[in-house]
């Protein structure tokens, strides 16, 4: 059904598809709190985290349907009067998009939004944890007026996923871990089409010891490691802090971390709400026992909360060390390691030390020691006095176990196009 569906979709103006996509959009906001209360009960992140998801999605569609004509329109090179050089940008076919449960709307919205916009099909699947908020993607998007036959949904766990590997497609884009992807890669690799993995991190954060408010800087890096119960991909998961200011910003970071409410996803007022399996719970227990058995120290937290739910307390430690799996392996939770460091050259070393490279960030009042200092660091993005931060304009993108390829900006919006020349001669 794709396949035949396709073509006449990729017939479509391209202004057409930029209107469906910008009502699936409006869909978004018109239905909001049931979108929100769904996502709430599927992946247990706190309502109004769940609101600012599809508003942040329904950013990024702006974005994208405004830069498209631009992007996917046809690009004259040059001309004479006897010669036109010209790149026309085709769809690759029928993409599949295997995504993920901890942000469905942001990382389905980098995926399907530009692939639909191209001209593409799409099969897409959703994490087996976030099943209904898929559904209501697939539902909206063709209320919006995306054919039945162009946009389907797999709904499955592995076994699902591995169908999906076998079958014909134009195209494979995941997001989820590094494990998952790099056997993804494998298994299509022969197939020589397309593939692109947005996977995991162990983003590094660096203070340096010119920072002009501690605890602003302390308040703003812990909501970065520990927003959505630190579940994505680029949240802070290792902190460097210059040995003048450790003191201080530790002590700011913890007051930080124990000022927050933590309870069901759907009271006002909370922060931090249940992980989404089990297996997470029991996953960090074992990180943080290996920290301290080798010596670290747990400020705040550090173990699951009794009761129904898989809550576990927002954790901090210190005395932790590359020789410890929290510095060096994802947590996806929320915990953090704060390690002092005795300068720049010192937080360097650290900062690389790892087989990530997703994303990486530098506090202090000087841009250029900040920007050599990310310079030096193989990481897709680079921030400066902020931290989890994601834009439409820029390309998304990971290094080394994090990944390769880029969603977002216009490479994003051609990362499912062929690029075809035409050399055009007048007779």
């Amino acid at each position: 059904q794709l396949k035949a569906a396709q073509p006449a979709w990729a017939k479509f103006p391209l202004e057409r598809r930029i209107n469906i996509l910008k009502r699936f959009s409006e869909l978004l906001a018109e239905h909001i709190e049931q979108l929100a209360a769904i996502l709430t009960a599927e992946v247990g992140k706190p309502l109004q985290q769940s609101r600012n998801e599809v508003n942040g999605a329904r950013a990024r569609i702006q974005w994208l349907t405004d830069q498209a004509p631009r992007y996917l329109g046809e690009e004259e090179m040059s001309r004479d009067e006897k010669m036109a050089e010209v790149i026309r940008y085709e769809p690759l076919g029928v993409v599949c998009n295997i995504s993920a449960w901890n942000y469905p709307y942001l990382v389905g919205t980098n995926v399907f939004v530009p692939a639909l916009l191209a001209g593409n099909a799409v099969m897409y699947k959703p994490s087996e944890y976030s099943t209904l908020t898929g559904l209501q993607i697939e539902r909206l998007l063709k209320l919006a007026g995306v054919p039945d036959e162009v946009f389907q949904v797999a709904i499955g766990g592995k076994e699902v996923g591995e169908i999906l590997l076998t079958t014909d497609f134009d195209g494979y884009y995941f997001t989820g871990s590094y494990k998952t992807g790099q056997y993804i890669y494998e298994k299509v690799a022969p197939k020589m089409v397309p593939c692109q993995c947005e996977l995991g991190g162990k983003d590094p954060l660096y203070v340096a010891d010119d920072i002009s408010d501690i605890a602003a800087v302390a308040a703003g890096t812990a909501d970065g490691a520990f927003y959505n119960n630190g579940q994505s991909c680029c949240a802070v998961e290792r902190i460097y802090v210059h040995e003048k200011v450790y003191d201080a910003y530790v002590k700011e970071f913890v007051k930080e971390v124990k000022s927050w409410k933590l309870g069901l996803p759907t009271e006002a007022g909370v922060y931090i709400g249940p992980l989404s399996r089990a297996s997470q719970v029991q996953f960090l227990e074992n990180q943080i026992d290996e920290a301290k058995s080798k010596g670290a120290v747990v400020l705040t937290g550090g173990k699951r909360v009794a009761g129904k739910g898989y809550f576990f307390e927002p954790t901090v430690l210190v005395n932790v060390n590359h020789q410890m799996e929290i510095m060096r392996e994802e947590s996806f939770g929320p915990v953090i390691g704060i390690m002092k460091v005795s300068g720049d050259e010192e937080a360097i070393q650290l900062m690389k030390d790892t087989a990530y490279g997703l994303t990486a960030a530098v506090y202090s009042r000087d841009e250029k020691r900040a920007t050599d200092i990310l310079a030096q660091v193989d990481a897709g993005t680079g921030y400066w006095n902020c931290c989890d931060r994601v834009s439409a304009a820029l390309p998304w993108s990971g290094r080394g176990h994090s990944g390769f390829g880029a969603t977002l900006s216009h490479a994003g919006l051609r990362a499912f196009t062929k690029p075809k020349s035409y050399h055009l001669r007048k007779a």
